[in-house]
């Protein structure tokens, strides 16, 4: 897993959201996502690409989930998403999930 830093346009002419993420780039690391790990720290997430739909089954905290279009612009956000929810759909034009650790 690489890790590289990743701003997430602000709505309103805010400053983007930087965040410090873990891309899951194989099939494996797309698959387990947050599955099995500690909840990310305060700016830190799992970003995986060529993504548009998430569960939560098996987690062990909420999470926020930000679905992203291939430009990295927010296109769908799900907050405190609790664990073993089966399916949250991103919609067509998200290409990419970043996940962090629910604010709440």
């Amino acid at each position: 897993m690489r890790r590289e830093r990743v701003e997430i346009p602000s709505a309103g002419g805010e400053a983007p959201l930087a965040v410090e993420v873990d891309v899951a780039e194989t099939f494996a690391e797309r698959a387990r996502g947050l599955i099995g790990r500690p909840a990310p720290a305060p700016g830190r997430g799992l970003l995986i690409p060529r993504c548009n739909a998430i569960h939560t089954l098996f987690m062990r905290y909420p999470i926020d989930a930000t679905f992203l279009d291939r430009k990295g612009r927010v296109v769908k956000s799900v907050r405190n998403l609790r664990p073993w929810r089966l399916f949250v759909w991103g919609g067509w034009r998200a290409a990419q999930v970043l996940e962090t650790a629910s604010e709440r």
